[in-house]
């Protein structure tokens, strides 16, 4: 059997923390900032934790499970 090959968009997405969690950037931060207000742009770059329902199919994709 070949090794199992991990999802290249799900490498470059997330990251696991050291207690097995996995952390994610939010979304709407990369263009059209001119619209939207300072408290918003500074709650989005702050990184974010998966939702433990979205977690399983994540994991597939890193090849953890």
């Amino acid at each position: 059997m070949p090794k199992m090959k991990t999802k290249s968009s799900a490498k470059k997405r997330f990251t696991i923390t050291g207690s097995g969690k996995i952390k994610r950037k939010h979304a709407f931060k990369s263009h059209i900032l001119t619209k939207k207000t300072k408290k918003q742009k500074r709650n989005l770059t702050h990184a974010g934790l998966v939702h433990a329902s979205d977690e399983s199919n994540i994991k597939l994709q890193l090849c953890m499970k």
